[in-house]
């Protein structure tokens, strides 16, 4: 419950400056208007626990179907009749409201026989599910004008050690890769299984913007998204500020077509995804940005869709490259070495970044 309660006043504190305009907006088509991720948080809530673990009825008859993810693509969400303005604040409590009664009314014990309470399945999903969308609403506030917000971290706040070697060596033989049976993991994640690895290396930290700047002027590369030339130099035009590139930070918001260019331009390649997991004990810097790899996004072997096949199946294919770590804006508790993010190689309002390995 405590939880629940934490990622909730996380939501309520990004958008606690806006005022209901900038909730309604429509910044990007590529990003849903604020107001829609938050009816859809709510949304998603109710859907799981209060209507299929709690057998209510919905509070807002239809409403769901507007907040469908799969149904609705992002560049129509803000035309959709949803909630807005008061009423939307009022069903976000009001679901929660619902959403605790279930919880003290069921048991989300190891031994429970219903899958989606076991182990607190359900309860897990829910708080993963909210933690995510912050992410993406983080994404749509670097575009609103003026955005400032004590209460929450803007961008990376450490720079990985320059000390130490550049590359670091991965012996060759089997892995274990993906999430064991017990405990939280999407079911992409899942079975468990081994693969087999040649030796290889991968760079220690991720890539940073001097080495990035270092790339465009020899290769004449687009600069990553939100950046400016400003007297010489160049700038973050996030929300509405000119903010200086910081070198040692690393780089940020470029596309899997950049990054791949660049590892190449490096002399490197982008590390498969398998690799990347193979090595993540031992690497400096996860957690900063999103990280790239070569691996399209497909079902390991064995894969069962649960608890319902449009969170990961209908994006099996060659059309979505895997990003593997977390970024500045994911919250601790989503990050794990299994933990597969993906989206279409040209996007770059991700917070992606690069981290490149080559053969041995």
């Amino acid at each position: 419950m405590e939880r629940l309660g934490e990622a909730r006043t996380r939501t309520l504190e990004l958008i606690e400056p806006l005022d209901d305009d900038q909730l309604n907006r429509v910044y990007s088509p590529i990003l849903s208007p604020l107001a829609w991720d938050l009816g859809h948080i709510a949304n998603f809530e109710e859907l799981w626990l209060v209507q299929t673990i709690g057998g209510r009825e919905p509070l807002h008859g239809e409403l769901g179907r507007f907040y469908d993810a799969i149904e609705n693509p992002r560049k129509t969400r803000g035309e959709l009749p949803i909630l807005r303005d008061a009423e939307l604040r009022s069903y976000l409590a009001d679901v929660r409201e619902r959403t605790l009664k279930v919880l003290d009314e069921v048991d989300v014990g190891p031994d429970v026989e219903e899958p989606l309470l076991r182990e607190g399945f359900v309860y897990e999903m829910l708080l993963a599910h909210e933690l995510q969308h912050n992410e993406t609403m983080l994404q749509l506030l670097q575009l609103v004008a003026g955005y400032e917000n004590e209460n929450v971290r803007l961008g990376p706040s450490t720079v990985p050690d320059a000390g130490g070697p550049e590359m670091l060596r991965v012996e060759g033989g089997e892995h274990e890769i993906g999430a064991h049976a017990r405990g939280f993991a999407y079911d992409n994640e899942r079975p468990h299984h081994t693969v087999e690895l040649a030796p290889f290396e991968i760079d220690r930290t991720p890539v940073s913007n001097g080495a990035y700047i270092e790339f465009m002027e020899e290769t004449g590369a687009e600069a990553p998204l939100y950046w400016e030339r400003d007297d010489g130099g160049w700038v973050l035009t996030t929300m509405a500020g000119r903010d200086p590139v910081i070198p040692a930070h690393p780089v940020l918001h470029v596309s899997w077509h950049e990054a791949d260019a660049f590892a190449r331009w490096a002399g490197k390649r982008l590390p498969s995804e398998q690799e990347w997991e193979a090595a993540c004990v031992d690497l400096d810097g996860v957690g900063q940005v999103w990280e790239w790899t070569s691996s399209d996004f497909l079902a390991y072997p064995g894969f069962q869709a649960f608890p319902y096949s449009e969170y990961s199946e209908v994006f099996f294919g060659d059309a979505y490259k895997v990003l593997r770590g977390g970024s500045w804006a994911t919250q601790s508790s989503v990050m794990r070495p299994s933990f597969r993010n993906w989206d279409l190689p040209e996007r770059r309002q991700i917070f992606s970044g690069i981290r490149c390995a080559r053969d041995l």
